[in-house]
């Protein structure tokens, strides 16, 4: 019996409970968000893995079906696709979450990625199913939540264990905080690491229907923006705001901060090595609070950071480093911690 797995990109759809047909669809009507299944192919490698809905990883074999959605990717350390460049239904999973498209440049220090065939559309009376249709909204108009923003030099600079530390020590203060990834290619084990740390609620682009945020602009904005006004109806003490890679990466990272504008309180940059945080601050004007990441993994690289920056830096992997970095928390949020 051939297995679907339907990838995290779906976890917003209801394709678990409600019934949907597969129709092949020319090219010239796909779109970035509608949602497709595919079959796997070739031989595995470690890389045959899906996230599911619920963000547990599946592994595949060939013949397995797979519920995924077009997008597109631009992973400073990993890969760059699109689903434009698919030809003769050939394409690739862009992430585990079931991003689907054709990877056009890839690290070669991965594995070889999953390969699929395409099968065709999720429809239903003969129309697409897209990922816009299950977007979330609100009628709430209102964002004035006090934010702690946290962005990177790249991908896998410590964003999210940034995060959950934050999310984490603000819980324990007895605050309610919403945790949120802005930006990025969709994968759900980012916001559910908020919610292991005590987030009440996770929210991300994906609520938004958007399976990745190389987007345009505008579309972007659009997408964003009911879930700031989700957030902001709950009244949470705080937000906790991942914005995927750097700003300067085509993500809209840049974008996300300017939604947020005035309510960033607390600007965390989780940082590569030291001369990325300087690149970031010339380049994009940003100047953080507080430096975490590879970065501040030793004492060489916290003193270069200061003096080169100016800006305090923290390895959140030492225990020595919670008093200092609570308290610039404390100091940007006004928030108090026990001594």
């Amino acid at each position: 019996m051939t297995r679907t797995i339907i990838g995290s990109l779906g976890r917003i759809a209801d394709f678990d409970v409600q019934p949907y047909d597969v129709a092949r669809t020319d090219k010239e009507s796909w779109d970035t968000g509608d949602y497709i299944v595919a079959e796997v192919t070739g031989e595995a490698t470690e890389f045959y893995r899906i996230e599911d809905t619920s963000g547990d990883m599946i592994p595949v074999t060939a013949g397995d079906l797979v519920i995924g959605a077009l997008g597109h990717r631009a992973a400073t350390l990993e890969g760059v696709g699109t689903w434009t460049e698919v030809e003769g239904g050939k394409m690739h999973c862009l992430t585990n979450a079931g991003l689907l498209g054709v990877f056009t440049s890839i690290s070669a220090f991965l594995p070889r990625p999953i390969t699929l065939d395409y099968r065709g559309h999720v429809v239903r009376d003969g129309a697409k199913v897209c990922m816009s249709h299950f977007a979330l909204r609100s009628s709430y108009t209102g964002f004035e939540v006090p934010t702690v923003l946290i962005v990177g030099t790249s991908m896998s600079a410590g964003k999210t264990l940034t995060g959950r530390l934050i999310v984490k020590e603000l819980v324990g203060l007895g605050l309610t905080v919403i945790g949120a990834k802005l930006t990025g290619a969709g994968r759900y084990r980012d916001i559910l690491s908020f919610r292991h740390a005590g987030a009440t609620e996770i929210v991300d682009f994906v609520d938004g229907g958007l399976p990745s945020t190389v987007v345009p602009e505008e579309e972007f904005r659009a997408a964003i923006r009911p879930l700031l006004c989700y957030i902001g109806e709950r009244h949470p003490d705080f937000l906790v705001a991942e914005a995927g890679a750097s700003p300067l990466e085509p993500y809209n990272g840049a974008a996300a901060i300017d939604e947020l504008g005035k309510h960033i309180r607390c600007t965390v940059l989780c940082a590569s090595d030291p001369y990325a945080v300087v690149g970031v601050q010339q380049a994009f004007g940003l100047e953080p609070d507080v430096v975490c990441g590879p970065a501040a993994n030793t004492s060489a690289g916290r003193d270069l950071v200061r003096k080169l920056a100016d800006v305090p830096a923290f390895n959140l992997f030492e225990p020595d480093s919670l008093p200092g970095f609570r308290g610039i928390l404390r100091d940007r949020l006004g928030v108090r911690f026990p001594a």
